[in-house]
């Protein structure tokens, strides 16, 4: 892609200005890690990242933010191979460098925050996963606007959680507050809104509303048609849609 061939160039000049220690470098080298964790090419997002903790533990010692950027970013590499141990442990150290450097109630702090809960998550530990959660929530309501789209994320991933621990009704206020924000803030069509009405129709099925279920599980199908018609999450809707048809 166009994004990792310019990372690419700019690391090479910064490794033949400064050297290959420097701090310039490993911001270079952790951007280019995120481009190889966004085409999953975790082994080579992997190795960046680790470059990347290398030279800034080297540079600026344990508990620099930007350590705590490294080590996060790791923890996600973690989290998509499926080593949810090593996950929760890069996040954790994420967490700890991270209220030392911001405070407890900052929002760098609140995405790490977020990132063990879905670590927790993963691993079916709930009531962890709420409480981080929840946490994370409270952080982005204090900094943010009660409509920012970073609050509706939280506010889904609580759902999930409340869906996943059997609470119908709580998951449905969760993804009923967090779609009313994307809507506002993205438009009534955007792939952000097509999760949550998807979401929606899951636990009106999990209710047996059958009727609500069907209309929410068209609308986002609609949505996810135009922007992904090939999209793993696209056919998962068409799935969910003859699904509750049949019933």
């Amino acid at each position: 892609p166009a994004a990792r061939a310019a990372l690419e160039r700019a690391l090479a000049i910064d490794e033949k200005t400064f050297g290959a220690e420097h701090p310039n470098v490993a911001v270079d080298v952790n951007n280019l890690g995120l481009v190889y964790l966004a085409i999953g090419d975790l082994s080579a997002a992997r190795a960046a990242f680790e470059r990347a903790l290398a030279i800034d533990e080297k540079s600026f010692g344990a508990d620099h933010p930007n350590v705590a950027r490294a080590v996060n970013n790791i923890g996600l590499v973690h989290k998509d191979i499926g080593n949810l141990p090593a996950a929760r442990d890069a996040f954790e150290r994420a967490i700890t460098i991270g209220e030392k450097s911001f405070g407890i109630e900052h929002p760098q702090v609140a995405i790490f925050v977020n990132n063990i809960g879905s670590v927790y998550h993963d691993m079916g530990a709930l009531p962890a996963a709420r409480v981080a959660y929840e946490r994370a929530l409270a952080i982005k309501e204090k900094t943010f606007d009660a409509d920012h789209s970073s609050v509706a994320i939280s506010v889904n991933n609580l759902g999930l959680v409340y869906q996943d621990m059997g609470d119908l009704p709580a998951a449905r206020a969760a993804y009923e507050r967090a779609l009313a924000i994307f809507e506002k803030a993205l438009g009534t069509d955007h792939p952000n809104v097509a999760t949550l009405v998807n979401n929606l129709g899951s636990v009106y099925s999990a209710m047996g509303d059958l009727p609500k279920a069907r209309a929410h599980y068209q609308r986002a199908l609609v949505i996810m048609e135009k922007y992904a018609p090939s999209n793993p999450n696209t056919k998962a809707a068409r799935r969910n849609l003859e699904r509750v048809s049949r019933r």
